[in-house]
């Protein structure tokens, strides 16, 4: 099937693509690498792949594309689902007979409850997607897909048995050659990596159990499976030849460092390319694999604290305690690793105190830079399942953003309000950045660098610009 991969048009800004771990617009322009759309693209032979919102493509732009398409798979999320069932009949408005499915984490959970609310839909491929999307594209008969919820003739929705977890990573084909194909890197930003970055997959699955967090209790598991540190050798090394502008590699694994000696086997082979590589963390990484990291090209970790109250990170099942990441955290800044911390305020737990606490934990420890993201009861999550049971949930629709794409506090407690935890992330970020020793750190970086220059100065104009529009938001 002539088959199309689609992240489709949404919001201006807005950053909802499939490897965005939360959907929304940034406080900066930040645009995550469409890998949960790549990764099934890599597997279609003549496929093609658009990333809408990197590349300001609006639906016109694109509507030429379906009318010789026969199928077209695009990626949805909780936050997007209703603009993106709004482009899917758009879609069949143009093509009557083409087929369209959807990926993602919301249909994965909720595949009937998708189909119903979208009726230009015919199918949803749930949980670990690729395999059957390619059988689908291969022409395959549709009741005989593992993982496939779809409607079939007579217009009843169908749900098939379950695809098993794949375990041969290594199976999975490269996904890099389709960004060569398909997208232009430099319309992908990340506030803290280099520019132009590139971002993927080493291994899916993430052991820890944090009640929020989606992937893992979505799609990917709660088994660390792996690509082989050969098979993402090759591929490094595939991609610096066709990228030869790139500044710096991500390992977007959940949690990169979950497997000790892999991540510093893997960290030895990439010294060896004298590649600048950066991943995700958790703050329990001992200093010795910190030490081989660090050796060997590492800058950057991407780690979530989450919170710098105990209580509240046993309530999310952190696994984590607050003295033992404030001493990772002090062996990174003596090993010169660059961190960027992630906090999340309105957890369970959350009062006006525990916001307090985590600023001043985060000032302590003092991160080269933060994200302040808002607790997000995403469905197929413990959070939303226990938002429900104790009526936390301010909006029963759970709707995440406002209509301008703008995250919104879906969570309400008898203690704190919705509008408090919203008002404390635009106090929390002018706390911590607005210092005098993080404003002339900022201040060394950009006489340093005439490139930084410019970029924090464009960042800074797009931060000032997130505030001013999250006053106007309820």
């Amino acid at each position: 099937m002539k088959t199309l991969f689609l992240h489709p048009p949404s919001f201006d800004g807005f950053d909802g693509g499939a490897g965005a771990r939360y959907q929304m617009k940034r406080e900066v322009r930040s645009f995550w690498y469409p890998t949960w759309l790549a990764q099934p693209a890599a597997l279609v032979p003549d496929s093609k792949l658009i990333d809408a919102p990197p590349h300001s493509l609006t639906f016109e732009d694109i509507a030429a594309e379906f009318a010789n398409r026969d199928l077209v798979v695009m990626h949805t999320s909780t936050p997007s689902f209703k603009s993106d069932v709004k482009t899917a009949g758009m879609i069949k408005a143009i093509n009557p007979g083409i087929k369209i499915g959807l990926i993602g984490a919301k249909v994965a959970v909720e595949p009937e409850k998708s189909l119903i609310a979208a009726t230009a839909v015919d199918f949803v491929a749930r949980n670990e997607f690729d395999f059957t999307i390619k059988d689908v594209a291969d022409g395959k008969e549709w009741r005989d897909i593992p993982g496939l919820s779809y409607r079939n003739r007579e217009g009843v929705i169908v749900h098939n048995e379950e695809r098993p977890v794949l375990e041969n990573m290594d199976a999975l084909p490269w996904v890099t050659p389709v960004y060569k194909r398909d997208l232009t890197i430099e319309n992908y930003f990340g506030g803290y990596l280099k520019h132009p970055y590139i971002s993927f997959y080493t291994g899916r699955g993430c052991k820890s159990r944090c009640t929020f967090c989606l992937w893992p209790q979505t799609v990917g598991g709660h088994r660390y499976r792996v690509r082989s540190v050969e098979n993402v050798v090759a591929e490094m090394k595939w991609a610096m030849n066709a990228f030869p502008q790139v500044k710096e590699y991500f390992f977007d694994d959940d949690t990169l460092t979950d497997n000790l000696p892999r991540v510093e086997a893997l960290a030895r082979e990439l010294g060896k390319l004298g590649v600048t590589w950066s991943c995700n963390a958790k703050a329990n990484v001992p200093r010795k694999t910190l030490e081989v990291m660090k050796d060997n090209g590492l800058r950057l970790l991407l780690v979530g604290y989450e919170s710098g109250n105990q209580q509240i990170l046993i309530n999310i099942k952190k696994g984590m305690r607050v003295d033992f990441a404030r001493r990772f955290t002090k062996d990174c800044h003596e090993l010169g690793i660059v961190i960027h911390g992630t906090f999340i305020l309105g957890l369970p737990g959350e009062t006006r105190e525990t916001i307090q606490q985590t600023l001043d934990f985060a000032k302590e420890i003092n991160p080269h830079t933060i994200q302040i993201s808002l607790a997000a009861p995403y469905p197929g999550t413990f959070l939303y399942r226990q938002a429900k049971e104790n009526g936390w949930l301010f909006n029963e629709e759970i709707d995440l953003l406002t209509q301008e794409g703008t995250q919104i506090a879906p969570l309400n407690y008898p203690h704190l309000s919705h509008g408090e935890i919203f008002d404390s992330v635009e106090d929390f970020y002018k706390k911590f950045y607005f210092r005098p020793s993080k404003i002339a750190a900022i201040v060394a970086e950009m006489i340093a660098s005439p490139e930084m220059m410019r970029r924090r100065l464009r960042e800074g104009v797009e931060f000032f610009h997130f505030l001013r529009t999250r006053r106007d938001t309820v």
